[in-house]
């Protein structure tokens, strides 16, 4: 199983958007595929139509009580995709785990459990504490989605540093898939020059694909639905279906590698 960790410690990026329709384009082409979900607000559940209400064990009990992945799993309407739901416990997790020796390698330990599926995708919270550790300590790679806006580079170099932390210390393996261009509006100059700025610096490990901002992609969590599903046809799906076209070459290519 392939584990990519989605992450960035700015919010409002497009994690959860991005997490939700890779994994479900993913599934789509046969790949059998685990979304586990380590979001307190749990966004990546409900986009992808599992209520708080039916979320009796969740990625809280994975990381805080040992729970092993298959007890956790809730299948989703999209065939091949199961999800480990979040529920707002999580909040309280990182307290629980202080104490804990083990504390950051909790997911990589029932991960390593897990062997049933093709590939994990893990949406992380936008913040760097235990939860995304434990994310980064159990990923293969690290999928990073990128807003085209100024503040957003500055919260990408400070996400370049905790990874060269956790390489150090947590996690010696991890590696970047490749950094995702979201919301992008061509009609906003600063758009252009950010997406720029951000090839000039970090050239192939840019995907191609582009996610533009769209109504449609906004539109689907509230129906519980993925774009891929909610609007097969929209801009927001094909740059999607793109952009796990790409992934896939890339994880390919480093598999081959290894």
């Amino acid at each position: 199983m392939i584990c990519v960790a989605i992450a960035n410690q700015k919010g409002g990026v497009g994690k959860t958007t991005t997490a939700i329709n890779v994994a479900t384009a993913m599934a789509a082409i046969g790949w059998k595929t685990l979304l586990i979900d380590l979001d307190p607000q749990g966004n990546a559940s409900t986009g992808l139509g599992i209520p708080a209400d039916a979320r009796e064990t969740s990625s809280y009990d994975v990381l805080v009580d040992n729970a092993e992945i298959a007890a956790c799993l809730k299948g989703s309407d999209i065939p091949g995709l199961d999800v480990v739901p979040a529920t707002q416990d999580l909040s309280g997790a990182e307290i629980e785990l202080v104490s804990a020796e083990d504390r950051v390698f909790r997911l990589r330990n029932a991960l390593a459990q897990s062997n049933a599926y093709d590939i994990c995708f893990i949406d992380c919270p936008p913040s760097l504490g235990l939860l995304t550790l434990n994310a980064l300590a159990a990923a293969d790679t690290l999928l990073v989605p990128l807003q085209c806006e100024f503040f957003a580079l500055e919260g990408l170099s400070q996400l370049l540093q905790t990874v060269e932390h956790v390489t150090e210390r947590f996690n010696a393996n991890l590696g970047i898939v490749g950094i995702a261009l979201t919301m992008f509006d061509r009609r906003n100059r600063l758009t252009d020059q950010v997406a720029d700025d951000v090839r000039d610096c970090l050239g192939n490990l840019v995907f191609e694909a582009v996610i533009p901002r769209n109504v449609r992609l906004s539109e689907a969590p509230s129906h519980g639905l993925p774009a891929l599903i909610y609007d097969h046809n929209c801009s927001g799906s094909r740059a999607y279906i793109n952009l796990a076209k790409e992934l896939i070459g890339r994880l390919q290519e480093t598999r081959k590698a290894a």
